[in-house]
């Protein structure tokens, strides 16, 4: 027999609607609406003057995946991400192990790396630019050399990944941190005790028990990584001579969708990178199951 909610039950149902649906509201206009308009924008062609949209079916997929400009973008995105993923990670669990001892002053120390993380992407893009200009810049001062650090093809995308690197280590240290003060001191103390020295203790504890938080800001972090765009896009110019070997594919689909004008090969671009993520994703599910360790 179905049970009839009684008045006070539903005055709670309709209040507890109420308090979600601002979050409901939000999540299907931010986000569901756009998602579906995108896959429906992939499949047509912008309008004379940008004004509606002409159903063409798979030709702007047809064009996407026949330009070389498309795998040379995701193929910088790549390289971007094998800097900034792996160095970032590296070096913030570094710092995290020696900010979660007893250092004087550790605050101080996890305020000044984290700071990049609230620093505006503009003034970062500013300071960076000037750091790596080739007449004025502090690095070839302090170097006494002349490298066109952002402006030279070959190593103009190793400097954009040296920025991500910088920007990112502080959010991963954060994370790294809470995960280590999660792990018992038990542990070390019994280590201690048969005369594990710290590397031991490290690669033996800290590293397997650290294993999901790792993999949670690897996987993050490589999707963060095959997104990028701010960094490319104020810090290098339009007429940048570098720019074509180190722009992403989000900076591409941004050209065409907001710069030409040509919302359907953008949003084409998206579904490919889209995709990409999608196994990307899917291979990172199928190796977590390996090599993280949950106790």
């Amino acid at each position: 027999m179905k049970k009839h909610m009684s008045p006070r039950e539903k005055t709670e149902a309709k209040w507890g609607l109420l308090f979600v649906a601002p979050t409901m509201i939000g999540l299907i206009v931010l986000n569901f609406y756009p998602i579906f308009n995108t896959i429906y924008q992939s499949f047509c062609k912008t309008g004379d003057f940008g004004k509606g949209n002409t159903f063409v079916g798979l030709a702007n997929y047809q064009k996407v995946l026949a330009s070389s400009e498309t795998w040379m973008s995701l193929w910088n995105t790549i390289k971007y991400a094998l800097i900034e993923v792996p160095f970032g990670i590296i070096i913030a669990l570094l710092l995290a192990v020696l900010l979660n001892k007893k250092v004087a002053g550790k605050s101080v120390y996890r305020t000044i790396f984290f700071l990049p993380m609230v620093c505006a992407p503009a003034a970062v893009a500013m300071v960076w630019k000037w750091l790596y200009n080739t007449q004025f810049g502090l690095l070839n001062n302090i170097f006494h050399t002349k490298v066109a650090w952002i402006s030279d093809p070959k190593i103009a995308w190793i400097s954009i990944g040296v920025i991500g690197v910088w920007s990112i280590i502080g959010y991963n240290m954060v994370l790294f941190i809470g995960g280590l003060q999660e792990i018992p001191g038990d542990y070390y103390e019994a280590a201690s005790i048969d005369g594990a020295n710290g590397f031991r203790q490290f690669i033996s504890i800290t590293v397997p028990l650290l294993s999901p938080t790792t993999f949670f800001i690897v996987q993050t972090r490589i999707i963060g990584a095959l997104t990028v765009f701010d960094l490319m896009f104020m810090v290098m110019d339009k007429t940048n001579v570098a720019l074509k070997n180190v722009q992403s594919i989000v900076y591409l689909f941004y050209q065409y969708a907001f710069t030409n004008g040509n919302k359907g090969y953008g949003a084409t671009l998206v579904m490919v990178l889209l995709v990409f993520i999608m196994i990307v994703t899917f291979i990172l599910q199928q190796v977590e199951k390996r090599v993280v360790y949950h106790n």
